[in-house]
């Protein structure tokens, strides 16, 4: 069952994640983080001027609010919902990258990659620590942002 989660501008503005802080508390009380994998989406409303023409990846606040709520929750990614982009934007508030209209997005490789690693490991462990399967839900993570991780990786750590 699909989560949506309003943040709003006030939210944003204020660096507030009790939206999220609420949503995740509850489900941690259910003990239904299993059940929610892959289920949350954000409804983000940031008032914007008419004529601006900028992406809410390319707003210095809204980014700074995914920073904090990376800060709190860095095993997030897990929750969200990828088929619904959800991890992509998600990616999008902390790596910097470029905006073409004929390419779309396009990460700083570099930084892209850092992002990565630092989610694989941080996801891993956090897996462990909820009794839950790491490799193939890692891999597909990788996968999402174009890299293919081998077996052999996991074994190092």
């Amino acid at each position: 069952m699909t989560i949506t989660i309003a943040i709003n501008t006030d939210s944003i503005n204020n660096l507030d994640l009790s939206p999220v802080s609420t949503v995740i508390e509850k489900i941690f009380q259910e003990q239904a983080i299993v059940s929610q994998e892959q289920q949350l989406r954000f409804d983000i409303k940031y008032a914007l001027e008419p004529s601006d023409p900028r992406e809410l990846s390319e707003i210095p606040e809204v980014r700074l609010w995914f920073v904090r709520l990376d800060a709190k929750y860095p095993w997030l990614p897990f929750l969200l919902d990828w088929k619904a982009g959800e991890f992509a934007r998600y990616t999008a508030m902390l790596v910097p990258h470029q905006f073409s209209p004929k390419e779309g997005i396009q990460f700083n490789p570099e930084a892209l990659e850092i992002f990565l690693m630092h989610k694989i490991f941080i996801l891993s462990d956090w897996l462990k620590q909820q009794g839950l399967p790491s490799q193939s839900r890692l891999k597909s993570l990788a996968q999402m942002l174009g890299y293919e991780l081998d077996d052999a990786f996991f074994e190092a750590f």
